[in-house]
């Protein structure tokens, strides 16, 4: 299978290639050329199938040609073997017709461990088999962050950058990744906000002059296409366990920066029955302003209690703008052009969007009610951008005779901020494996906003 920029004017790439390229050279995001699709008895014969068995079935055509099935089989395996719950993705019932599928039973208690336990291990088997040693840098608003270096460090191949804003992810998440202290893991916490690192990473991949003879950096970030195809596998999980294809089911998608949700509309068009996606944002609302009011115009960041969504400038959006724009590179590069500019989608693009999305926004006091709401009506306890996602979905659902699915993105542990306001007296264990994270010692680098110190220290550290 080859893939394709979003813009254009790059060059396709095999699987390979794209995986350990991550953003193209025209500034692009790779998308497949076509995608595989399944018809309704294919999917059907799906049922029942294992976790690792169902992420193999998905995952096969894209890596076909690159990777022999066994070596496939071997990379999900090991990616799986980590996570706490036999089922792997376990759906919970919150109400009638009302689902939560937990995405938090992997070693960093986050939705990101499904597609970056899969990327450690793919990255360690293509680069041995190379003979290459690269250099991994990415950003996060929390949770991609402990996920890729959980992914990460046992590599042999890789040393691994992640930037995070400072004093802007909780406790939990900040030292889920700075108290790793493998030779090959280095953390930065940044002085701004996740754009401000998320604009740092793109312009070190544009120029990666910094680095030393011999080295390339290669993404972790949701602009790799590993991530976006492995968050596929769960789409389709969570909806046969529900009865699909012989019944639709929808889903709502806590996000920030488009990745995650975008996983799903893919699966809608690889054959699975999706009526419905809901874009559910906090306060940093510009997806939802473009969908409901053709509004994608940035605005300055707030900070809130949902911080792995505190993000303004969605990179996966542009796959989205590939397929709204019939394909069309150019159109794409030009309204991309300047993304710090206002931008409007055209009538049909945005009817295109409508027909499968919608969107809404919940503010932090309303997610603070939901956390409170649901617990005391199922005993069930949302972190707040999953409380978020069931607000979402159940202000917009269109059919409440099909399940909705909301993506549990993240155990509640890792919020105790937002959870005590909304449930003062109620004690949120750490999982077994975490319980002395507090006692750990921590290692990281703070450093300004500033593109020139950020690669001295990394060149210096390599």
């Amino acid at each position: 299978m080859k893939f394709i920029s979003t813009r254009g004017r790059a060059p396709s790439l095999s699987f390979t290639d794209t995986v350990l390229t991550g953003l193209a050279s025209d500034g692009g995001l790779y998308v497949p050329e076509t995608l595989p699709k399944f018809s309704r008895d294919e999917i059907r014969a799906m049922a029942g199938l294992e976790y690792p068995e169902l992420a193999f079935r998905i995952i096969q055509p894209f890596a076909n040609g690159d990777l022999a099935d066994d070596e496939l089989r071997g990379i999900i395996d090991r990616a799986y073997s980590t996570f706490r719950h036999e089922a792997v993705a376990p759906l919970v019932q919150t109400a009638s017709s009302e689902w939560v599928l937990e995405l938090f039973q992997g070693p960093t208690l986050a939705f990101k461990d499904f597609a970056l336990q899969f990327l450690g291990q793919l990255f360690d088997h293509l680069l041995k088999k190379r003979g290459e040693q690269v250099v991994v840098m990415g950003a996060t608003s929390g949770d991609t962050g402990s996920a890729a270096i959980e992914g990460c460090r046992h590599c042999d191949n890789i040393d691994i950058f992640i930037l995070h804003p400072h004093n802007r992810v909780s406790e939990v998440q900040r030292r889920q990744m700075t108290t790793v202290l493998s030779d090959n893991v280095f953390n930065i916490a940044l002085e701004g906000n996740f754009d401000d690192c998320q604009n740092m990473v793109k312009a070190s991949f544009a120029d990666q002059s910094f680095l030393p003879d011999g080295r390339r950096l290669v993404a972790v970030n949701s602009i790799n296409w590993a991530r976006i195809m492995a968050q596929i596998v769960y789409y389709f999980y969570a909806a046969l366990n529900l009865g699909a294809p012989d019944r639709t089911v929808n889903f709502s998608v806590p996000t920030g920066n488009f990745g995650d949700i975008f996983a799903g509309y893919l699966a809608r068009k690889m054959g699975l029955p999706i009526d419905q996606l809901v874009i559910a944002t906090n306060a940093n609302d510009i997806l939802h302003r473009c969908i409901s009011d053709n509004d994608h115009s940035p605005r300055e960041l707030v900070h809130s209690l949902s911080p792995s969504m505190d993000i303004m400038v969605s990179s996966n959006f542009e796959r989205l703008l590939f397929d709204l724009y019939q394909r069309d590179g150019e159109s794409v590069a030009n309204l991309l052009a300047d993304r710090g500019a206002p931008m409007s989608l055209d009538e049909g693009a945005l009817a295109r969007a409508r027909e499968v999305f919608s969107s809404c926004r919940v503010d932090d006091a309303r997610t603070v009610e939901v956390i409170r709401e649901v617990y005391q009506a199922s005993g069930y306890l949302l972190d707040p951008h999953t409380a978020i996602g069931l607000e979402a979905a159940r202000r917009t659902r269109r059919s409440h005779t099909q399940p909705m699915v909301c993506l549990a993105t993240a155990h509640p542990a890792k919020f105790p901020d937002a959870v005590a306001r909304a449930l003062p007296t109620q004690q949120i264990p750490l999982p077994a494996h975490m319980q002395d994270l507090f006692e750990r010692e921590e290692r990281y680098k703070v450093l300004p906003n500033d593109l020139e110190q950020v690669h001295r220290f990394m060149a210096t550290a390599l």
